[in-house]
């Protein structure tokens, strides 16, 4: 396995990404690969997504923030400058072929993370995500095609949280976000948090990587 730091990227352009790395996924011509990123202000809406729960789309400037539906479970999310979205491609052909086991892992390397900063997260019934006290830290949303996963979660590191008072976050009424620095009362290092997550993700998913940005 391989973590591939993007930086900032469109989400066109790692969408496309993500679709090259799938294929080559399926062929087993590379490893498997986790994309490390940020994205410029958007709003993504999954399959299931209504869009009831998006409710305003510009800026404080006035400037329409583009809304794009993909191809993943869940409903509409934002992503942005500070948060780090993860972006797993595993073979599931060679790790039981159980979902629900992988969405459950991605959760669990989360809560590693955050714990790592003194956060204390946990999941709720019948939800998927990861809480802190404050709020919702982290959302997932994935797609699984020929057992090869995209997409992935979303944490929100030192975002700019009033982007999601335009949205109903994941489709749930009064989702109340937060920040890994608001639950803390300080800054964190965003790339500080991707060393982190590495480790938390390779502790959980047992897999030997190397990294590189």
């Amino acid at each position: 396995m391989r973590f591939i730091d993007l930086g900032l990227v469109s989400f066109h352009e790692a969408l496309r990404r993500q679709e090259r790395t799938l294929e080559e996924t399926l062929h087993r011509r590379q490893p498997e690969t986790v994309y490390l990123l940020e994205h410029p202000h958007v709003f993504t809406m999954g399959r299931a997504g209504k869009l009831e729960n998006v409710f305003r789309r510009e800026d404080r400037k006035g400037i329409s923030i583009e809304l794009v539906r993909i191809n993943r479970g869940g409903d509409v999310t934002y992503h942005g400058p500070g948060q780090l979205v993860v972006y797993p491609h595993l073979d599931l052909r060679e790790r039981g072929r159980n979902v629900h086991l992988f969405l459950r892992n991605l959760e669990k390397s989360l809560i590693r993370t955050v714990a790592h900063f003194g956060v204390n997260a946990f999941v709720r019934p019948g939800l998927t995500g990861v809480w802190a006290h404050s709020g919702k830290l982290a959302s997932i949303g994935i797609s699984v095609r020929h057992w090869i996963t995209s997409h992935g979660f979303a944490l929100n590191v030192n975002t700019d949280l009033s982007y999601f008072q335009r949205i109903n976050p994941c489709g749930i009424m009064n989702c109340q976000m937060t920040t890994l620095s608001r639950s803390l009362g300080r800054p964190v290092d965003l790339s500080e948090v991707k060393v982190v997550l590495q480790r938390s993700f390779q502790e959980v998913f047992s897999l030997r990587s190397f990294f590189r940005s």
